[in-house]
């Protein structure tokens, strides 16, 4: 069901060239309105579409003329800083919050040119406060008793692995957060590109991926400033895995995220890193692999005879039968069988076989509970995890 923003189709006389600014203005605050992630502007050969993320997915909002997609455009750029008369190469910059917005704690914007012309994406970042401390984030008792344990080690390496949207950044900052609380006076620092959510008492650092403050730079340097919790926003290149690895054989505890698919997919890209098999047996601790499941709307949502709960649309739920996201994840922590394969470099499939005998819960098997609870439903889970077949 798409988002109409100009309900009466009146938007076909507002948008004219002399009211991109009302236009544009109006956007975003009915973006933040709905609680969207991202706002797409994507061109096309007939006109410029404009879609909400909500909740994981992309909802069309309108479908304005082709005759202002430029000046549509330009004035994303000049709200983000970006360079209005450089339509030939990509962008990126950061919008300024509005006294509207005091739920808002950033705003980012990518500008790219396609064959139609320049496509924008604008992310929103939220103040959440039911999400500031670990135990709040969603995870099952299980695997939030094992992270509080990693979180207590002095060394080592925790990977939160995960695709984009899934929610790693939060899941970290909660991390920290629970070491400020339970071992206060802990030196910690962050390399984050960029700084997604600020943490009092924490020292923070913006990377500059094509300037000179790097994450290898930034890292070398920052292991001399005797910090004892490092957290790296993301391991992109083997360089970068390689400090990290080293650090956590060196007194350090770290942690990082990584866009991996599973846990036995990030310990191999280690050593497709270059990342000899006994450093990763000797530096990581654990490797968490999240994914973020939509919510039933509580208002709507209707119990079937089966027992489970399916949507319905709603309102509240502007038709989707979903409102919010909930956690299911995977921890993985290396011990004996696991450390052994990982030195003889074996296959994927042999890990998650080893995982298996060892009664490993997937993370299939965590969003069952959410399902019992009649949270989600079980096709919702079987998009973001794959099919019990697949599994």
């Amino acid at each position: 069901m798409a988002l109409t923003l100009y309900r009466d189709k009146t938007y076909k006389q507002k948008a004219q060239p002399g009211d991109v600014v009302t236009l544009v203005d109006e956007l975003l605050t009915k973006a933040v309105d709905v609680g969207a992630s991202d706002i797409h502007f994507e061109p096309t050969s007939a006109e410029l579409v404009v879609k909400f993320r909500l909740d994981g997915l992309l909802n069309v909002v309108e479908s304005l003329p082709k005759t202002i997609s430029d000046n549509v455009i330009a004035r994303l750029k000049v709200l983000g800083g970006l360079l209005t008369y450089r339509n030939d190469l990509p962008q990126e910059g950061r919008m300024e919050i509005n006294n509207g917005c005091e739920n808002v704690v950033d705003r980012r914007l990518s500008v790219f040119p396609t064959i139609y012309g320049q496509r924008a994406v604008v992310r929103i970042f939220y103040k959440n406060a039911q999400l500031t401390d670990l135990e709040q984030v969603g995870f099952s008792p299980a695997i939030y008793a094992a992270l509080k344990q990693t979180t207590c080690a002095n060394q080592g390496v925790l990977l939160v692995t995960g695709p984009a949207g899934s929610g790693k950044s939060t899941t970290l900052a909660a991390v920290l957060r629970h070491i400020q609380k339970q071992f206060p006076g802990k030196s910690i620092v962050t390399l984050e590109d960029p700084v997604e959510i600020r943490l009092d008492g924490v020292t923070q650092v913006q990377i500059t991926p094509f300037g000179p403050m790097t994450f290898p730079t930034a890292l070398r340097s920052l292991l001399r400033q005797d910090p004892q919790v490092l957290m790296i926003g993301e391991i992109r290149d083997a360089e970068t895995a390689k400090i990290v690895i080293e650090a956590g054989l060196t007194g350090h505890l770290l942690m990082s995220t990584m866009h991996s698919g599973s846990a036995a997919a990030a310990i191999l890209r280690l050593l497709e890193m270059s990342i000899e098999p006994y450093q990763v047996t000797s530096s990581i601790s654990a490797v968490l692999n999240q994914r973020l499941v939509r919510r039933l709307c509580g208002k709507c949502k209707k119990q079937t005879a089966a027992g489970d709960c399916e949507p319905v649309g709603c309102d509240e739920c502007f038709g989707t039968g979903f409102k919010g996201r909930m956690l299911i994840a995977e921890l993985v922590r290396l011990d004996s069988p696991l450390r052994k394969a990982i030195l003889a470099r074996t296959d994927a499939d042999e890990i998650e076989k080893i995982l298996s005998n060892r009664g490993h819960a997937g993370m299939l098997e965590d969003g069952k509970r959410l399902v019992a609870d009649g949270l989600t439903t079980r096709d919702e889970l079987d998009k973001v995890c794959g099919s019990a077949g697949d599994i």
